[in-house]
């Protein structure tokens, strides 16, 4: 599912990771921790196309990303999920048009079709009655629900989760990570990045860290 080998992350020309192996296997759970400045956000820029991998060998949902050129970028997004420490929800329209956006953006054309997608996937969030409402009128716990299934509209074989519960108090965050196990158990791999260390002692899995510029697991 995601297979870096002797990777060097870089933001630009300053290298920020060095000889990353990391091995993620379909229908795992793994988070990914370490202080701010470690890396974190720029392993998983990596692996989503924002940044490229400039050294080394790497794949994620079947895309070398040595090789990947930029008109390939919106397929490998189509097969990831991404969710946001602060949303990313567009506040001028409501959820469901938030979730429209993205389908037409995708290429989804048949009117029946895109409304049975947005219902479900608000529906695994427990969001279905939220339809209708703006983004800013929602907690953040909502917001980042309705964020969640964003990332679940074009069926993707693996979540990058990039601090998800960062901005949510601890009730929340634990309902947050409830839907997140709840995805896992469909066979959806999923990486999340996080901070949230009293989250990862109550749902544990396994753990990668950044530090020193180095990437390793934690045992």
């Amino acid at each position: 599912m995601l297979q870096l080998k002797d990777a060097s992350i870089f933001q630009r020309e300053i290298l920020i990771l060095s000889d990353v192996n990391l091995d993620i296997k379909k229908g795992e759970f793994n988070y990914l921790i370490g202080k701010t400045g470690s890396g974190k956000s720029s392993l998983m820029k990596t692996l989503y196309g924002d940044l490229p991998l400039q050294k080394g060998l790497g794949s994620i949902v079947g895309f070398d990303l040595i090789k990947l050129k930029e008109n390939e970028i919106p397929f490998l997004r189509r097969k990831i999920g991404i969710v946001f420490q602060d949303f990313k929800l567009l506040n001028d329209r409501n959820v469901f048009d938030n979730l429209l956006f993205v389908l037409k953006a995708t290429g989804w054309k048949v009117k029946a079709e895109i409304e049975a997608k947005i219902n479900d996937v608000l529906e695994k969030v427990d969001m279905k009655s939220k339809g209708f409402q703006m983004p800013y009128k929602l907690s953040g716990g909502e917001q980042q629900r309705i964020a969640i299934a964003r990332a679940l509209l074009n069926n993707p074989e693996m979540i990058l989760a990039d601090e998800p519960t960062g901005n949510l108090d601890p009730k929340t965050s634990i309902e947050i990570m409830n839907v997140l196990e709840d995805i896992n158990k469909t066979g959806i791999t999923i990486l999340m990045a996080t901070h949230d260390y009293p989250l990862i002692l109550k749902f544990p899995h396994k753990t990668v860290k950044c530090e020193g510029g180095k990437v390793f697991e934690v045992v």
